[in-house]
C-alpha cells in the first residue's frame, strides 16, 4: 500500500520542511490511502490529500504549502474514513 511508505516521513515543498507524516487515512474498505495526518512545524495537524503527494525515498514532496488542509478537513476525512495506526 503507497500510504504506509509515507508514515514518519517529512513532507517538503522546495526543499522546506512543513511538517511530517503521523498516520494514514484510508477509504472506509482500508485498502487505499486517501490522505496523511501531517504535524505540522507550528504544532497544528492537517490534512494532505494522497493525490497532491508525491512519495520517494526520502521524503513527501508537495507543490506547495496551500495543499495542506486545515483541521477541519483532517477531522472529516478520520470521521468518514479509516486510521491505519487505530
Amino acid at each position: 500500500m503507497k500510504g504506509i511508505d509515507a508514515l514518519n516521513k517529512r513532507v517538503m515543498t522546495a526543499g522546506i520542511e512543513l511538517g511530517r507524516v503521523v498516520d494514514v487515512i484510508l477509504d472506509e474498505s482500508g485498502e487505499r490511502a486517501i490522505g496523511y495526518d501531517v504535524l505540522c512545524g507550528d504544532g497544528s495537524h492537517r490534512f494532505l490529500p494522497d493525490p497532491t503527494a508525491r512519495i520517494d525515498d526520502e521524503h513527501v514532496e508537495v507543490d506547495s504549502s496551500l495543499m495542506l488542509l486545515e483541521r477541519e478537513q483532517l477531522d472529516f476525512y478520520r470521521e468518514h474514513g479509516r486510521v491505519l495506526r487505530s
